[in-house]
C-alpha cells in the first residue's frame, strides 16, 4: 500500500510517499507561476494508491486532479506528531504564512491561530531582508547567530522594514547586528501567537524557516521553552497529508 501526501505551498511543493506506513520517497521543488503543471510533473512517474493534498494550492489540486485535500492545520499537526508523538504545540513558519497549533493528547487540534494576511514574520520576509543585507537565505541565519548584539527593527511591514534596513546601512550600522534584530522581530511576532494559543511545554518547529539556526536559538531563549525541529521540517505538511492518506486506506 502506497500513500502520497503533497504540500502545495506558495514558495515550494513537497511530496512524500509512504509504503506500508514507512517513508519510501520524498521530493521537493519550487512552485513557479503554474503550480498544477509542477504537480503533474512531480507525480508523473510515482506510483501510489491514494494521494491527499494540503497547502495553499490544495483547492486547485482538488479541481485539477479530482483529489482529496486536508487543511494545513491538520496536516502539520499530524506530520509534527509523527516525529514527536508527545508534541502538543506546533509552530509552522512557511514562505508566506505562519501558524501555531495546539493539540490534545490524542493529537486532535483544539486551537490554532494563523497569520496569512501579509508577509511579515514569514520566510518571504526573511528572504527579502537577507537580500537587502547582501546574504543568501541559506547563510542569513548563521550570520545573524554569529552576532551577540542586535539593532532593533521597529517595523514588521516588509516594505517599511526594508526601508528601515536601508537607512541603517546608510548610517554605517553593522549588518550582522541588523540581521540579528530582524530575526528577533520575527521571533517576537511568533511569540505573540504562541502566548495566545499555548503557553507551556515544548514546541515543534516546522516549515522551511525552521532550518534557520538563529530562529531556533532565539525561540528557545526568548520563550524559555524547548524547541524541537524535525530532520526535514519543510516536509512536515506533506508528511502529515501522506499519513492521513495512509490511515484512510487501513
Amino acid at each position: 500500500m502506497r500513500a502520497a501526501g503533497i504540500d502545495i505551498g506558495s514558495r515550494s511543493i513537497e511530496l512524500v510517499i509512504l509504503e506500508n506506513g514507512q517513508i519510501a520517497e520524498t521530493r521537493y521543488t519550487h512552485t513557479t507561476f503554474d503550480p498544477m503543471a509542477v504537480v503533474k510533473d512531480l507525480v508523473s512517474d510515482v506510483r501510489f494508491d491514494r494521494i491527499v493534498a494540503t497547502g495553499y494550492g490544495r483547492n486547485l489540486f482538488e479541481i485539477a486532479f479530482e483529489g482529496e485535500t486536508v487543511t494545513e492545520i491538520k496536516a502539520h499537526a499530524r506530520g509534527a506528531r509523527h516525529d514527536f508523538p508527545e508534541a502538543s504545540t506546533i509552530l509552522d513558519i512557511g514562505g508566506q504564512d505562519s501558524k501555531v497549533i495546539r493539540t490534545d493528547e490524542a493529537g486532535k487540534v483544539v486551537k490554532f491561530e494563523m497569520n496569512d494576511r501579509c508577509a511579515a514574520g514569514t520566510g518571504k520576509f526573511l528572504e527579502i531582508m537577507a537580500r537587502s543585507l547582501g546574504f543568501s537565505i541559506d547563510e542569513f541565519g548563521a550570520a545573524a547567530l554569529s552576532q551577540g548584539e542586535e539593532l532593533p527593527i521597529n517595523s514588521m511591514c516588509t516594505v517599511f522594514a526594508e526601508s528601515e534596513v536601508t537607512s541603517l546601512l546608510a548610517r554605517g550600522e553593522d549588518r550582522l547586528k541588523i540581521a540579528r534584530g530582524l530575526h528577533s522581530s520575527v521571533v517576537r511576532r511568533a511569540m505573540s501567537m504562541l502566548k495566545r494559543v499555548s503557553v507551556q511545554g515544548p514546541v515543534v518547529f516546522t516549515g522551511g524557516v525552521a532550518n534557520n539556526p538563529c530562529m531556533v536559538r532565539l525561540l528557545e531563549d526568548l520563550t524559555e521553552r524547548k524547541v524541537h525541529v524535525p530532520e526535514n521540517p519543510h516536509m512536515a505538511g506533506a508528511l502529515g497529508a501522506a499519513l492521513i492518506a495512509d490511515e484512510t486506506m487501513r
